[in-house]
């Protein structure tokens, strides 16, 4: 079996080392005859934790075009991706060894009419529990809710179901071994699923101080998607004519972001990157959510790991490029703490002991 060698600094701790690759597993065990493939600064593989691998902005798509949304987020580095929510079966992704590896959230689950046409089920509360039930078992570990959404009798982001029925909902989820999470923009809902005990909260964007110290004291996860809410000011227009105390709430959601984001973090909410790949959102581009959560003031070395070693550790796989470890790693020509632009200029891709890209 031919051994590949990796020179340079392996983040996080930076030590400079000889990392070699036989078979699909890392050793630090020189090998004689190894091929010399690339040096620069060695990153365990990234980790989109908000992606929609299988959707387009009309619903879901054809297994081609899910190879092409698989194929971009990994060349950019992504070798895992927490799928959020998709109306596609990508359960065959698993069978492809060049595809990043993908844990799966099944399907949303959302309130009758009051989603994404063609993105979700959409139900009514007394069948919460049993779709949760279904899509625990269907998915990787993870059930994605929509925990809010314009409400056309209220004029307003309005909670999906009544927290009741999410405490349900979450409750059997655990007891299925399955993790939640859920889309929630604005205020109302937050307090309900965090008492219900859900594990994570996509976007967050009316998160109170409060209730970001809640989130950090019970070990509830963020992923802020940082690009996804500024799009929020064009959400606000493109309803403001028939919704405008919504557009006024999604304007100001917009305005208190870095405020938002930045208390959470402050608290010890712990916070992971997704770039909400998918839809109306183009794939490959977990770079930019790493450079968006920098941007808000959190520090290079926390933005990277929201998208690497912490992330990994969190989704279940191996935090750090150990010894035997899965070969999964992204080379970068420059060290990406004093440089996170150079996330956008890996020089190699390993992808289970293959070089992918």
């Amino acid at each position: 079996m031919t051994a590949m060698r990796f020179r340079g600094p392996v983040l996080p701790d930076g030590e400079a080392r000889d990392l070699y690759v036989v078979g699909d597993t890392i050793t630090y065990e020189p090998q004689h005859g190894a091929s010399a493939e690339a040096e620069g600064w060695i990153v365990p593989g990234l980790v989109d934790a908000h992606c929609h691998i299988g959707l387009d902005d009309h619903g879901a798509v054809g297994e081609a075009e899910i190879e092409a949304q698989a194929i971009e987020d990994r060349d950019a580095g992504a070798l895992l991706i927490r799928d959020c929510g998709s109306a596609a079966d990508t359960s065959w992704v698993h069978d492809r060894e060049d595809l990043p590896r993908l844990i799966r959230a099944g399907r949303h689950i959302a309130r009758t009419k009051r989603y994404i046409r063609n993105y979700a089920h959409e139900i009514e509360p007394g069948d919460l529990v049993a779709t949760v039930t279904q899509e625990a078992r269907r998915g990787d570990g993870w059930v994605k809710l929509v925990g809010d959404w314009i409400s056309r009798d209220e004029g307003d982001v309005a909670p999906s179901f009544p927290a009741s029925d999410f405490a349900d909902a979450i409750a059997v989820a655990h007891e299925l071994g399955a993790r939640v999470t859920a889309h929630c923009f604005g205020e109302a809902v937050l307090h309900g699923l965090i008492e219900a005990g859900i594990d994570c909260i996509e976007h967050g964007t009316g998160l109170s101080t409060e209730l970001a110290q809640t989130k950090a004291d019970r070990g509830i996860a963020l992923v802020p998607t940082v690009m996804q809410i500024d799009k929020f000011p064009q959400y606000a227009e493109a309803g403001r004519a028939k919704f405008p105390a919504y557009a006024d709430h999604m304007a100001d959601l917009h305005a208190r972001q870095r405020e938002t984001i930045m208390a959470a973090y402050e608290a010890g909410v712990v916070l992971y990157a997704g770039s909400d790949g998918g839809g109306v959102s183009r794939h490959g581009n977990i770079a930019g959510e790493v450079l968006a959560m920098r941007e808000l003031g959190m520090p290079a070395d926390y933005a990277l790991g929201a998208a690497s070693w912490r992330a990994r550790e969190w989704l279940g796989w191996n935090a750090t490029l150990a010894e035997g470890a899965p070969a999964d790693f992204v080379v970068y020509p420059r060290d990406p703490l004093l440089d996170l632009t150079v996330l956008r200029e890996p020089s190699r891709v390993v992808l289970r002991g293959r070089v992918v890209a």
